[in-house]
């Protein structure tokens, strides 16, 4: 059994959204929205722990505003993540939000030597798209074979489903493809579908126990602006090539 494929989470492993757009766009929405509301970072890294637009705001009402669940329906909370959507895609749009270090870079070079590709993430299908097209052009898009996105799934991360839907519509068995996350529910969900996970932390993960990642970074690395390994064995290499994940692919066999 060999290599074939990459799964990529987007939110904080493709592109840092959480802060430079995600906050962003729920704070501006509460303000047309006339909530008093305001997500600072501390909140909102705790916030984290709940996948999904909607269900972070449901849990947000929940734990920290319960006395509004008496005035915000179900109907409610879609309307102010359709627009926080809307805000967030807008951003995206107007190049706001960049790829992390890498991310291009492999993504060029996976699709040259003939490995396929895959998106698994909680995220709206409209946000993909969005930071596909800004990001790497109209055609982006098309370098990914199966997109996972949003309520595709009946259970978000860190369940399992949303890794299990892309391998089943790539017909691909776990064990010939490689995960990249950045998150503790991600990395739970990509480890619980038996996928093996590279993990690169994001601004709001680098606390976070990834025991049993395949290696753990703070980036994919560049030629010019290496990697570091926060957890892992030692390599020759300095940025994550195709060459260094069929080899820690193999480690792990």
């Amino acid at each position: 059994m060999s290599l074939k494929a990459l799964i990529f989470d987007v939110d904080g492993t493709l592109a840092n959204t959480e802060h430079d757009g995600h906050l962003r766009a729920f704070n501006e929405t509460f303000k047309l929205f006339k909530l008093d509301w305001h997500w600072d970072r501390e909140l909102y890294s705790d916030l984290l722990s709940v996948s999904g637009g909607k269900e972070r705001l449901a849990h947000y009402i929940s734990h920290y505003n319960p006395s509004l669940k008496r005035d915000l329906s179900v109907s409610d909370i879609i309307d102010i993540h359709n627009k926080k959507t809307e805000i967030f895609v807008e951003h995206v749009a107007n190049g706001q939000v960049s790829l992390r270090v890498g991310v291009e870079r492999l993504i060029e070079e996976a699709v040259d030597s003939g490995l396929r590709l895959g998106i698994a993430t909680t995220t709206s299908l409209k946000n993909v798209e969005a930071l596909m097209t800004s990001t790497l052009g109209e055609s982006a898009l098309n370098r990914f074979e199966v997109i996972g996105a949003g309520d595709v799934v009946k259970s978000k991360k860190p369940a399992a489903d949303i890794y299990r839907y892309v391998l089943d519509k790539m017909s691909l068995s776990c064990h010939e493809c490689i995960a990249f996350e950045d998150s503790g529910i991600g990395f739970a969900s990509a480890t619980s579908a038996g996928l093996r996970t590279v993990v690169t932390l994001s601004e709001y993960t680098k606390t976070k126990n990834f025991q049993g990642a395949l290696v753990v970074l703070d980036h994919l690395g560049d030629e010019n602006q290496p990697f570091e390994i926060i957890k892992g064995s030692p390599t020759r290499h300095s940025f994550v090539s195709v060459g260094y994940l069929k080899e820690l692919y193999e480690q792990d066999r």
